[in-house]
């Protein structure tokens, strides 16, 4: 499945792999764009979230998954894969307190240490006994940055709360609360840079339509350089064409991907051809989908064997244009659940540069310049903790 933001091209041009053609949507834009009325928007969306707590971006009803940081790796895998996440807070049984995250990316650092320093053999026998309290022991042999352990109470605010998001690089933040009897930690839920910005688009749709300017004159993404570094035969990535994305061909071996990962802190390469075409995209959730089926040596496989294995309902790629709104990409969000857009240009779909949540949430809470007249407009804030009015709407999932 291949969906889209801008409206459709009279060519089309065939996707390999699992991705399935999808109608574009069409762009979502008001009568009149203007700078004074997107900024008037984006500051009603804020303060919007400073009048909101995180407990209220809480969905009807959702189910938490706590791991306990004396469990091996491979349990909490088929934990995380039977539940359908793929990331959990860790409990410290001994403290009775929080202890961090368990992320896909730190899946991805063990199997790079084992690839690193062990064989198969090895790796597979030592997966059954290796408990999540070393995960940081093998971040740090790795040279890779320890995650902050950061956290909110669930009645922060949801702009505070974005804030943290933003300051650490973090795509989830914990929320926790204390028991009045014992004093002892609570772990409440975790909030999502999804789910945040869900909350957003279900309940700011008419401050959405308003977000008409295009995502590249707002700078928001990852792009494809015009001037990229000169090349360095010492370092590779100079020689990108693509520079600063980070990209893979169907022939690329698994593992060379899962460097990628474990070494940018990135949890998705695009896919493309030799005229730099987009063809797919690899995630690190797919990388997740191997080591489950026990392959823990199928990280020598290609991109294009490994694509095969992947599970026949993945919801496909997104793309879009770079002069596709940002109200365009929030109605989408609150249609499907998105983590990343990759930007296309031309009738058949080249690379030109890719969208993240952090991309979208950083604008959207971020410091952007908001003229005076902004500030004259009725401000949507409300006191932290106070009930919903009927028009603000939860989400049911």
């Amino acid at each position: 499945m291949n969906t889209t933001l801008a409206a459709p091209s009279s060519k089309t041009f065939k996707r390999r792999g699992s991705m399935r053609k999808r109608d574009r949507a069409p762009s979502h834009l008001p009568p009149v764009q203007s700078q004074e009325t997107h900024d008037a928007a984006l500051h009603a969306i804020r303060n919007l979230l400073k009048g909101r707590t995180s407990y209220d971006a809480f969905p009807v009803s959702f189910r938490l998954i706590v791991l306990d940081t004396k469990l091996n790796v491979k349990k909490a895998l088929q934990c995380l894969l039977l539940n359908g996440v793929v990331s959990a807070p860790l409990w410290n049984s001994e403290k009775s307190k929080f202890a961090g995250m368990l992320t896909v990316l730190d899946i991805i650092h063990l199997i790079q240490y084992y690839y690193d320093t062990a064989n198969y053999e090895a790796a597979a026998a030592d997966v059954e006994t290796f408990r999540l309290e070393s995960i940081r022991d093998i971040e740090k042999s790795l040279g890779v940055a320890t995650p902050p352990m950061l956290a909110e109470h669930p009645n922060s605010t949801l702009y505070k709360a974005a804030r943290v998001l933003i300051q650490t690089h973090a795509r989830r933040l914990p929320l926790l609360d204390y028991d009045t009897e014992t004093g002892h930690e609570v772990i409440v839920s975790v909030l999502t840079q999804y789910r945040l910005l869900k909350f957003i688009s279900i309940n700011c749709t008419r401050e959405i339509q308003q977000l008409h300017l295009s995502l590249r004159k707002l700078k928001i993404g990852t792009y494809v350089s015009s001037n990229p570094p000169s090349p360095n035969p010492e370092n590779p990535e100079t020689q990108n064409p693509y520079y600063p994305i980070s990209t893979a061909t169907l022939d690329t071996p698994v593992f060379d991907v899962v460097h990628m990962f474990s070494e940018r802190a990135i949890s998705a390469v695009p896919i493309i051809d030799q005229d730099g075409v987009v063809v797919n995209l690899y995630e690190t959730v797919d990388v997740i989908t191997l080591v489950r089926l026990g392959a823990y040596q199928s990280l020598d496989l290609t991109i294009s064997e490994a694509l095969n294995q992947r599970s026949p309902d993945f919801p496909g790629v997104v793309i879009c244009t770079a002069g596709d709104s940002l109200g365009t990409l929030l109605e989408l969000i609150k249609k499907r659940r998105v983590h990343r857009l990759v930007v296309v240009e031309g009738d058949k779909g080249r690379l030109l540069g890719i969208i993240t949540l952090s991309d979208v949430l950083r604008y959207v809470i971020g410091e952007v310049s908001i003229g005076e007249s902004v500030e004259e407009i009725a401000t949507l804030s409300a006191a932290p903790g106070t009930p919903l009015p009927p028009d603000i709407i939860r989400d049911g999932a």
